[in-house]
């Protein structure tokens, strides 16, 4: 895709006085900074009137950058409209949950429905396609801004009418799928359908009396913005055939189903804000995740911080190496690019104290500038690495729908949340340097050793079929409580939980009990482990499996807690509930013992590979608060970042390795 790691970030030189762009050449250049994104949020600057454009300073901007040979991400500027369209044309303001019609102010203002944005965003689009998209520096095209919002205005109601009936052809299918016998809301005609908010179904924003209706508005909401963005995708198209577009996705975002998404983009880019205590399994989870969501392809990272955000509740500073050492987890999960937001901090607004490569005091005289410069001369060595790939021999379903529906449904827990969980098994991955892709439920298994499928709440059609074939030939399926429940419509399946997984578990769940925070209950191992289990509690009957884990407390004490089924060549893993993290571990051991971490000796330190020409890139990263021994395969190596042979010592919080071997 690019030729070179891109190094820059989000740039807004038409914020500052034109003397300052000099400057800013001058110190990027320092740092080896190869990449700019321009034009995120300049629409009103470009069209300060209906029919009257102003490309004259973005010419500027673009011609300075190409005589630096800077790549230049080039946005659309779509993700703000200006006040002249909301003053002529009112109906293009998005209305929210709670039924308010928004005005001019904030972004991602738009209703994804309205025919006036729709227009002129693609327009837009097209004419700077046809302006800028034969230059040679244009090396990427970046759609609107982290797509999000949902809108619930009359046009958004009237277009949803028409989804579900392009999606169930008949009323009687609707009422079916939506069990509107229920509350007697049988519905006779497509017009009595409303949206599903504060102001109808919602019960809180994240809580619904009807989820048939709550997770198909998901699926239609993230299908309209998709819309909006392939609606600009064919404008550019139109002038530029080749060079690749992208938007920036936003991790596990809930709002928009991105392994749909990702089918429409060139390339996968997203924005990574870990706040001060997010776990560094979580992060490079969400990474993965990235890769995946388009085929384990490498992906850019559009948008992290230098120093610190300014959003979150506790903005602490990176701390010295940190940023790099994140920089190197994010290629090391398959990125491409390393890009900031932003390249110089704002004057002003909500966002003048997140952090950025130039600071407030204007100069290259900060320690994050020195990090920065740093950063940017060992990427300069790395092109080598673009393309690499992340083999993996387990796979973990990641699923929007199932993201959606768990979240929605009403009880067992409020604690029972969806990416939570899914990071609970990642985490043993991640400890043992077992490299993990992210997939979706439609995916080919047959590549993978173990797949992982927690909460795999909504079996949808086909699912079964797929993981009962990949257990059959040979696989090890882990899955667990609140798996097989609901189908696609959130409607029960029938005949005993976990519905169409119980003849592969093995066993039937009757009951599932739930356990508040302060509630825990003792669990047992085959083996006489001891320890305690939360959330919730699987009453479980075996029906040909084995326990391996039984409840020693509460009222179904003795019943078993975890088992295994032999099915066909393989096996089926079942954890009844949430068992604390060293009975997790122990019995994953086992599940996973025909898997090789990347690397045999056991080690706290995170050591990931990406492979490309038959070479292997190791790196090694400390990211605990303990000095950690450099493994002995990597001892006598050479450390390609900074070009010293490594020798046998301990390695500091956020030391950094790369050996190619």
């Amino acid at each position: 895709m690019f030729d070179r790691i891109l190094y820059g970030g989000d740039y807004n030189p038409n914020q500052w006085e034109k003397a300052v762009w000099s400057e800013d050449m001058r110190i990027f250049k320092e740092a080896n900074i190869n990449s700019a994104t321009i034009n995120v949020f300049s629409w009103a600057k470009i069209q300060p009137s209906e029919n009257e454009y102003y490309f004259d300073e973005l010419d500027e901007v673009i011609e300075m950058l190409s005589k630096e040979n800077y790549d230049i991400v080039l946005a659309t500027s779509t993700a703000a409209m200006p006040g002249w369209m909301y003053k002529k044309y009112p109906e293009v303001a998005h209305v929210d949950y709670d039924g308010r019609t928004h005005k001019f102010g904030g972004r991602h203002n738009n209703c994804p429905s309205s025919e006036i944005f729709r227009k002129y965003s693609s327009r837009l689009a097209g004419k700077l396609a046809e302006r800028y998209g034969s230059n040679p520096h244009v090396t990427c095209w970046h759609i609107n801004n982290e797509y999000g919002n949902y809108c619930y205005c009359e046009k958004c109601e009237a277009a949803f009418r028409v989804w579900v009936k392009d999606k169930y052809q008949t009323i009687e299918a609707v009422n079916k799928a939506w069990n509107m016998e229920f509350w007697g809301h049988t519905l006779y005609d497509f017009d009595e359908i409303v949206v599903p908010n504060a102001l109808s179904e919602g019960i809180g924003y994240d809580k619904t009396a009807f989820a048939g209706i709550s997770i198909d508005y998901c699926r239609f909401m993230s299908d309209s913005r998709l819309e909006t963005f392939k609606l600009e995708k064919a404008a550019i198209r139109e002038h530029d055939k080749d060079t690749a577009i992208t938007t920036n996705l936003m991790g596990t975002y809930k709002g928009l189903d991105y392994f749909k998404w990702a089918k429409e983009l060139d390339i996968v880019s997203w924005d990574n804000y870990p706040a001060y205590d997010t776990p560094w399994s979580q992060v490079a989870m969400t990474h993965d995740l990235m890769r995946g969501v388009k085929d384990q392809q490498p992906f850019m990272l559009m948008e992290q911080t230098p120093s610190q955000q300014n959003w979150q509740a506790y903005n602490s500073l990176k701390k010295p190496g940190q940023m790099r050492a994140q920089s190197y987890q994010t290629i090391a999960h398959g990125a491409d690019t390393i890009q900031f937001f932003q390249l110089r901090r704002s004057v002003g607004a909500c966002e003048k104290f997140h952090g950025a490569v130039i600071e407030h005091v204007g100069t290259e005289n900060t320690r994050v500038f020195r990090e920065t410069a740093e950063l940017g001369e060992e990427l300069t060595r790395l092109s080598e690495i673009i393309g690499a790939k992340a083999p993996s021999e387990v796979g973990m379903i990641f699923d929007w729908d199932n993201y959606w529906a768990l979240e929605y449904t009403s009880g067992p827990s409020v604690d029972l949340k969806y990416v939570d969980q899914i990071h609970k098994y990642y985490r043993y991955f991640y400890d043992q340097n077992i490299s993990v892709d992210m997939l979706a439920v439609d995916a080919d298994f047959s590549n993978y050793k173990v797949i992982v499928a927690p909460v795999l709440y909504m079996v949808k059609e086909g699912m079964k079929e797929a993981l009962q074939a990949f257990v059959e030939n040979g696989g090890t399926l882990i899955t667990g409580f609140m798996s097989g429940i609901v189908d696609q419509s959130d409607n029960v399946h029938l005949g005993g939980y976990p519905g169409p997984l119980r003849e592969m578990c093995g066993i039937w769940a009757e009951e599932i009990d739930a356990l508040a925070p302060e509630q825990s209950n003792t669990v047992v191992l085959a083996d006489g482990t001891t320890g305690t289990s939360h959330l919730l509690c699987d009453i479980i009957h075996l029906e040909g499996a084995e326990s391996l884990a039984e409840y020693t407390s509460n009222f179904y004490a003795g019943s078993p807690a975890v088992t295994k089924n032999n099915f066909g060549k393989g096996q089926v893993y079942y954890f009844g509930t949430e068992l604390e993290p060293a009975l997790l571990d122990k019995i994953l051991a086992d599940a996973t013992a025909a898997v090789k971490p990347v690397l045999a000796e056991p080690t706290k330190l995170e050591v990931a590979v990406r492979e490309k020409d038959g070479h292997r890139y190791f790196f090694i990263m400390n990211f605990t608060d303990e000095e950690l021994p450099l493994p002995a395969e990597f001892v006598g190596k050479t450390d390609i970042l900074k070009g010293h042979v490594l020798e046998e010592h301990d390695l500091a919080k956020y030391t950094t390795y790369l050996v190619k071997m």
